[in-house]
């Protein structure tokens, strides 16, 4: 059976469209790599590629997508609504078919060294391939953003797992990591006041109380003048979309809001949806495998 990895790269551009259609040509460039979703987000003014194929020829591409972020990104001009520290802010490696998550975090290693060694970016590691409990979640390591990251990395207790403890001056510091699928989530609300959604979202989030493994922020869509609760949901079996979406319209009650919309950015686990039309649909005993036509040809 052909060995399969999922690459989901985030970069801090959403807005620059010479620069994104330079990214999705590079990420079209190497044959065993398919480029099966990107989307980009003004408000965010970030970016989110997913690619899967060949683990060698993954990490190649991966590479050069992170290569050419670093030449054509200055995080000193960037601004959006997204919380960000690097050019190439994040890439996780996920495991699809016949690679384990050992193996993943081995790939995760070899290209945090890569990068830091020829592009001069530092590297931390984070989720399955951190080098310690406190560095596993992304937004701990992130905090300070590109900003602040200069101060940050003179404490030793963040000394980057590769490169020196100075960012890039414009690509500032990247993370990578090996995690399981992670489903970026966003439900949009009927109201303009950011401190709403942002009420509403340390109510669901798991380091203030909420889901485990619900991460979430309150954020402002400028260009539609609309507040947004923005998540990813790093375990949709443990915590699923249904239930964060109706806590989520629950809490907005409280403030005589409504949810207007919601939004899966890339690509998400068929099983994710399905439970969510089961739930809704309150079907019981429903059998995804057996009972969803598709599943009946794999």
């Amino acid at each position: 059976m052909t060995k399969i990895i999922e690459c989901v790269p985030n970069f801090s551009e959403g807005r620059d469209v010479a620069t994104l259609q330079t990214l999705v040509d590079v990420a079209s460039s190497v044959a065993g790599v398919a480029l099966l979703d990107w989307s980009a987000d003004e408000s965010h003014n970030r970016s989110v590629f997913t690619l899967a194929g060949d683990p060698e020829a993954v990490m190649s591409v991966a590479f050069d997508l992170c290569q050419q972020a670093s030449r054509l990104i200055d995080l000193t001009k960037h601004h959006g609504e997204h919380p960000r520290m690097g050019a190439t802010d994040v890439i996780p490696l996920i495991p699809v078919r016949d690679v384990s998550i050992d193996e993943c975090v081995a790939m995760s290693k070899a290209l945090a060294r890569r990068i830091a060694d020829e592009l001069k970016i530092p590297v931390f590691l984070y989720e399955s391939s951190a080098t310690s409990p406190g560095r596993r979640n992304l937004a701990d390591i992130r905090r300070g953003q590109f900003e602040g990251m200069a101060e940050k990395l003179k404490d030793p207790a963040w000394t980057p797992d590769y490169g020196g403890t100075t960012p890039h001056p414009t690509a500032g510091v990247t993370a990578v990591g090996a995690r399981g699928p992670l489903i970026a989530f966003n439900v949009n609300l009927d109201t303009n006041r950011l401190d709403i959604a942002k009420a509403i979202a340390r109510a669901v989030r798991g380091s203030s109380g909420g889901f485990a493994a619900c991460k979430a922020l309150g954020v402002m869509l400028e260009d539609q003048g609309v507040a947004q609760v923005s998540m990813n949901m790093v375990d949709y079996q443990k915590t699923p979309l249904y239930r964060v979406f109706e806590t989520i319209r629950f809490e907005a009650a409280r403030w005589g809001v409504r949810i207007l919309s919601s939004e899966v950015v890339g690509l998400c686990p068929s099983q994710a949806l399905v439970d969510s039309a089961s739930y809704y649909l309150q079907i019981a005993d429903f059998d995804f495998h057996r009972q969803v036509l598709e599943q009946r040809f794999d």
